[in-house]
């Protein structure tokens, strides 16, 4: 099934690996065949993991984006999500940790990540978080 990406002006996403920007104008792009997209607001910055849910999306994201490098990524991921599993107790959120390692296992890493902004905004309650400009929640690309 094609993906439909509605662009705002100058929007960037990341589509398989190369940025793109959109130019001045609203844009609607059909990507026909399966690709690594992400937008702009969904992608996370090495500066901005400074909590453990962060430190969970990151390498997850970079699964995701860098596909042929997975397993790069995968040691820190499971680590960092044994980590923070050790300290929830919520049974919720245990669920999607679990679901996001299955997604991570079958290499469906878009689906892991927007599992992981349920914990970022978990996190964010618990911790009284509201950063701005780092992936929490809201609508998927």
């Amino acid at each position: 099934m094609p993906l439909k990406l509605s662009l705002k002006p100058g929007e960037k996403f990341v589509l398989n690996g190369a940025v793109v920007q959109n130019g001045d104008r609203r844009a609607v792009l059909v990507l026909q065949n399966k690709a690594s997209v992400l937008r702009e607001k969904d992608i996370m910055q090495e500066t901005e993991v400074q909590t453990p849910a962060r430190r969970i999306y990151f390498p997850v994201m970079m699964m995701y984006l860098d596909g042929g490098n997975a397993e790069r990524y995968y040691s820190e991921f499971v680590r960092r999500l044994t980590e923070f599993m050790g300290v929830i107790a919520n049974p919720s959120v245990l669920a999607d940790c679990v679901d996001i390692s299955k997604h991570c296992m079958e290499r469906e890493y878009y689906k892991a990540l927007m599992l992981c902004r349920k914990l970022i905004e978990y996190e964010d309650e618990r911790l009284g978080n509201v950063p701005s400009g780092v992936p929490a929640g809201g609508d998927a690309g």
